[in-house]
Formats: C-alpha cells, sequence, structure tokens
C-alpha cells in the first residue's frame, strides 16, 4: 500500500491496530480499508438518497394538508428503511425481449454516475473526499453517465413506453448540460480555478463574499443553474421522462424490485448533489461568516452542518416547486432550454468575462465600498 496512505491511517486506533496485524503491504489490509471506506460511503449516500424520499413524502403532504408518513417509528421517520426491505424482498423481473446485459447496467450507470459527483462534493475542509484542480470539470463529465443510463434503461426494456422515456430523458438531460455548464464556467471564470476548494475558500467571510452577488451575471447565473438543474434531474415540471399519464412510468417502467429502486436512489441523492454543488460554487460553500484560522473537528463539523443546512434548504425549494407546478409539454420543455436558457447562459459567460477585465474581479460591493 502507498506509505503516505499508510501514515495518513496510522493516526487513527482502529487503521492502526489494523496495519499491525496484517502488515503495511498486506494485499488483505488494502482489501480490507478499501471494503471499509466504501461500506461507509454507499451508506451514507443510502441514508441520503432514503432520507430524501422521506422529505418528499413529508413536504408534499404538508402542501396537500395531509399527515404523510406516521407509522413506522417516530413520525414515520423509519419509512424508508420499510420501503429498502421492502425493494429488496420484491421479485426481480425482465421482460423476456429486454436486452439482459443492458437491462442490468442501466441502474448501476445511473448510481456510479450520481456516487462518483460525490468524490468532489466540498462537504468541509477536511471532510471532502478529493480536491481535485479539475473538480468542475470532473463533475460535469462524470455526472453524464446518468443520461446514458437514463437511454438505455428505457431501450434495454423493449417497450414502447420506455423507449420513449429514454428518449426524452436523454434529450432533456443532454439538452439541460448545456445552460448549466454555462452557468458553472462563470463562476468558474470569476472565481479562476476549477478546484471546489479553491472556489469555496474565495468566498470565506459574510455573505456579501459568495459569488452569487459577485456581479449581475453570477446572480442570473444561479437561477439558471437551478432550473436546469431540476430538468437535468427530471424533478417537476421537467418529468416528462417518467410521464404517466401518456408513458406509464417512462423508463423505468419495466424495472422491478432493487433495480427500480436503485433509479430512485440515485435521483434523490443526485438531486443533493446539484443542490450541494449549488451551494458550494453561489452561496458560500461550507464557509463560515467569520474567519477561522485552526482546523479542528468541532470546526469540521460546523462547516458540514453549513453546507449540509444550505443543500437541503434547496432541497426543500425542489420538492416545493414539484408539488406546486404542473408539468410542461415537451415542446414547451425544450423551448424553454433551447430560445431561453440556453442564450441567457451564453450571455452570461461574456458578461462575467467582461465584468472579470473591466472591474480587475472586484465584486460589486467590493466597488460600491471605494
Amino acid at each position: 500500500m502507498n506509505q503516505t496512505i499508510v501514515s495518513y491511517l496510522a493516526q487513527y486506533e482502529f487503521f492502526d491496530f489494523l496495519i499491525k496485524i496484517f502488515g503495511e503491504n498486506s494485499l488483505l489490509l488494502t482489501t480490507l480499508i478499501f471494503a471499509i471506506a466504501a461500506g461507509v460511503f454507499v451508506a451514507v449516500a443510502a441514508t441520503i438518497g432514503g432520507l430524501g424520499t422521506y422529505a418528499e413524502r413529508k413536504i408534499s403532504a404538508d402542501i396537500q394538508m395531509r399527515l404523510g408518513p406516521n407509522r413506522v417509528g417516530p413520525y414515520g421517520l423509519l419509512q424508508f428503511l420499510a420501503d429498502g426491505v421492502k425493494m429488496i424482498t420484491k421479485e426481480d423481473v425482465m421482460p423476456n425481449s429486454a436486452d439482459k446485459f443492458l437491462f442490468y447496467l442501466a441502474p448501476m450507470l445511473c448510481l456510479v454516475g450520481v456516487f462518483a459527483t460525490l468524490a468532489v462534493l466540498p462537504i468541509s475542509s477536511g471532510f471532502t473526499l478529493v480536491d481535485l484542480n479539475v473538480g468542475v470539470f470532473y463533475l460535469i463529465a462524470i455526472s453524464s453517465l446518468v443520461g446514458l443510463g437514463v437511454f438505455l434503461g428505457g431501450y434495454a426494456s423493449n417497450s414502447k413506453w420506455s423507449m420513449l422515456g429514454g428518449m426524452r430523458g436523454a434529450s432533456q438531460i443532454i439538452s439541460y448540460e448545456i445552460p448549466v455548464t454555462l452557468s458553472v464556467l462563470a463562476i468558474t471564470l470569476t472565481a479562476g480555478s476549477m478546484s471546489f476548494g479553491n472556489i469555496v475558500s474565495q468566498q470565506e467571510g459574510f455573505i456579501t463574499n459568495w459569488f452569487i452577488f459577485h456581479n449581475p451575471f453570477s446572480f442570473l447565473a444561479f437561477f439558471i443553474y437551478f432550473v436546469g438543474a431540476m430538468a437535468e434531474t427530471n424533478r417537476a415540471p421537467f418529468d416528462l421522462p417518467e410521464a404517466e399519464s401518456e408513458l406509464v412510468s417512462g423508463y423505468h417502467t419495466e424495472y422491478t424490485g432493487m433495480r427500480f429502486g436503485f433509479f430512485a436512489l440515485a435521483e434523490y441523492i443526485e438531486v443533493f448533489v446539484v443542490s450541494g454543488v449549488a451551494a458550494a460554487l453561489f452561496l458560500g460553500g461550507y464557509n463560515l461568516p467569520v474567519h477561522v484560522s485552526i482546523d479542528i473537528l468541532p470546526i469540521q463539523f460546523i462547516q458540514v452542518t453549513i453546507l449540509v443546512g444550505k443543500a437541503l434548504a434547496l432541497y426543500y425549494v425542489i420538492i416545493w416547486v414539484r408539488w406546486t407546478f404542473p408539468r410542461l409539454r415537451v415542446d414547451h420543455l425544450m423551448s424553454i432550454c433551447w430560445k431561453y436558457l440556453t442564450p441567457i447562459a451564453i450571455f452570461n459567460l461574456i458578461g462575467s468575462a467582461i465584468w472579470m477585465v473591466a472591474f480587475r474581479g472586484q465584486s460589486i460591493v467590493q466597488i460600491l465600498g471605494h
């Protein structure tokens, strides 16, 4: 095992105990450590997705003046665990004429595409899995696997309803990636970096340092990103790939049991990821309102709470929008992207570049202060 990793893990008593038992270069030690890390990562991600389904039910129930889950656990909090058990125990059915390999691969691609984005999500200054210098580029690239999984799920099912849903999903996700990417590029241009750690660190301090208030173009970019992110995650009113009124359940109509659960889990984790990315790029990320030079564990937990709190606030808005607005027509959906959001996003990107040159990177608050 890499000596740097060994010396880092040796700081913790549990891993130091394992290193002493198995030796530093043991293949068994390497496998065990990676298995533990993968297990913890999947458990945390599954909990995020499960609590997302609980929040969806409770918030929608509140909007519709009903109770929602209230039987399993206190306030129905364990309902998502009951749903997980139900999904695992249900029969896994596949159509006879389906493409078996692609049918099984599609939900895995969605999960991998979502899980991989969590690697660069800046949870705190110390808890981020990896701070790549091309973190933004990595995020945009790896999240494209979700669109591929949606399309393959519809194609492999050999069902006309699923195929139409998969085609809608692919065209929608690919289309809305353009304004979303352009909005993210406006922030990377403002920050001068594609590293999430660097972008968040530049927003340290009071709320006026957040990039959403840096200039008029970044302010508008936030709303373009937010609308585009809802469309990319197939959330209402942009949930045309799974429109039950004409496509039954869309691209996952033929999926049952845990494979259907994988699609649902990927969607709810992806909603958290896009909310966390929005918080990191536009809303100051995990930064406290004051400068803190010490880096101790309580500070790390406070930073995690701040980032998660901002992400959950945006998560709430996404659920609120779903249960407030009616579903768009598919031609209107694409018109919004190509006729409005994309031209505005291009204008924003050019405007951000001009602002950085004309005002030497100063924010509107700094300019007014002078």
